[in-house]
């Protein structure tokens, strides 16, 4: 493994609890508390929470290796990248992993592939992308 960004930690869970906590303590200070219906949201939004996150890893990370780089569900082999430096984004160009953009919180990574056409790669870190994509690709 060259480089990997996680499309997401998995903190979140910590949500549904926390404000399950919070409203039974405000139900406890202004009358009487129902302890299973406060167990039961809180569990409710984790659950939640476990699918969002779950979801935003499969379709948001990134990873990187000396044979293919993968951006969310979609997999490039390295040996079709050409370049990585001084690629334009042309306007339309295809955004790795399937979305219409790239995801938020991400900046574009352009790649010109062997067959010309150039597709949009993200990455939080771009200047850590592209120094790991350096070591497998010549351009």
């Amino acid at each position: 493994m060259l480089y990997r960004e996680s499309g997401s930690s998995w903190w979140p869970l910590l949500w549904g609890p926390a404000f399950a906590a919070a409203g039974y303590l405000v139900e406890l200070i202004t009358g009487p508390a129902s302890v299973t219906l406060w167990l039961v949201a809180g569990l409710v939004l984790t659950l939640c929470a476990v699918v969002w996150v779950n979801l935003r890893i499969k379709t948001g990370s990134i990873a990187l290796t000396t044979e293919e780089a993968q951006f969310g569900r979609e997999k490039l082999p390295v040996a079709m990248i050409e370049a990585a430096q001084d690629v334009g984004a042309p306007a339309g160009a295809r955004v790795l992993g399937g979305g219409w953009s790239v995801p938020k919180g991400t900046s574009t990574v352009p790649l010109r592939l062997v067959d010309g056409t150039v597709v949009l790669g993200w990455a939080r870190d771009p200047e850590a992308f592209l120094a790991a994509l350096r070591r497998v690709v010549r351009g």
